[in-house]
């Protein structure tokens, strides 16, 4: 859990809790833990672990009851253990440029236009990171930031997944298009198309809308075209972290087709 932003640039102080998201950060390194704290109390083997692991890493391990933890994380299941950890911020579309030019291989981002649960947020990063998406980029209004609740849900992947707020999230849609050649396809229930259909292996942008209304009629307007998911059933859409998860890896299906080819094309 964290009370901040990630990525490079500039740092800030976050706050993670929970046992799998604090032995996730003493074990990933991605973020930098400063000091921890845990019940004096309490006597799980997990903890034990993750206060063996910060002190071999020389990470101050601090005595704090329950009423402290709650007071430091109000709403939060701490499960009896917090750290304080450095790091990255949240970043704007100057950074977003130059992790775009520096990229080695094709663009493949994830969009999120109006996503406020910070649960959902936390699982969409999740998500993210187990696709390899290069970034996630979302509007600085009507968005979720880093909060406590979305680093605590997406399990590490919050310092791990490059995430942009962006002012004008439409400007830099058509930037993507314009400047890198990436293709933008949203996802809206009355498309014609199911996401299987659609080719997902170039520079590629998945633009997946907010919790009940979906994406802005602006943000649906700058996408190149746009998918549905098959329903069969009584429901008619699904929750977005779901969702996402699915599109990202019919995206990644497709395009560990398209690198198995290239490996057998190249010359023994």
């Amino acid at each position: 859990m964290t009370a901040g932003k990630a990525w490079s640039g500039g740092q800030s102080t976050q706050l993670v809790a929970g046992i799998h998201s604090v032995r996730s950060a003493l074990k990933q390194g991605v973020v930098s833990i400063v000091e921890l704290w845990v019940e004096p109390h309490r006597q799980d083997q997990r903890i034990g672990e993750i206060t063996a692991m910060a002190e071999e890493s020389g990470i101050p391990v601090k005595p704090a009851d329950r009423q402290q933890l709650d007071r430091l994380l109000p709403g939060i299941n701490h499960q009896g253990v917090a750290a304080r950890t450095s790091m990255p911020s949240v970043q704007g579309e100057s950074t977003l440029e130059n992790l775009l030019k520096n990229l080695q291989a094709p663009p493949f981002l994830l969009i999120l236009d109006g996503v406020q649960d910070p649960h959902n947020l936390g699982a969409c990063l999740r998500s993210a990171d187990g696709a390899g998406v290069h970034a996630v980029i979302a509007p600085k209004d009507r968005s979720v930031g880093l909060t406590p609740v979305v680093s605590k849900v997406a399990s590490g992947a919050a310092g791990n997944v490059p995430f942009f707020q962006v002012t004008n999230l439409v400007r830099t849609l058509k930037a993507l298009q314009r400047d890198y050649g990436v293709w933008l396809v949203g996802t809206a229930g009355e498309s014609d198309r199911i996401l299987y259909q659609a080719d997902l292996k170039g520079p590629l942008a998945l633009v997946m809308g907010g919790e009940g209304k979906g994406m802005r009629r602006l943000t649906r307007e700058a996408c190149d075209y746009l998918v549905r998911l098959p329903m069969h059933g009584a429901v008619e859409s699904l929750n977005v972290s779901v969702a996402t998860g699915i599109c990202l890896y019919e995206a990644v299906r497709q395009r560990s087709a398209v690198k198995s080819l290239e490996i057998m094309d190249q010359p023994s």
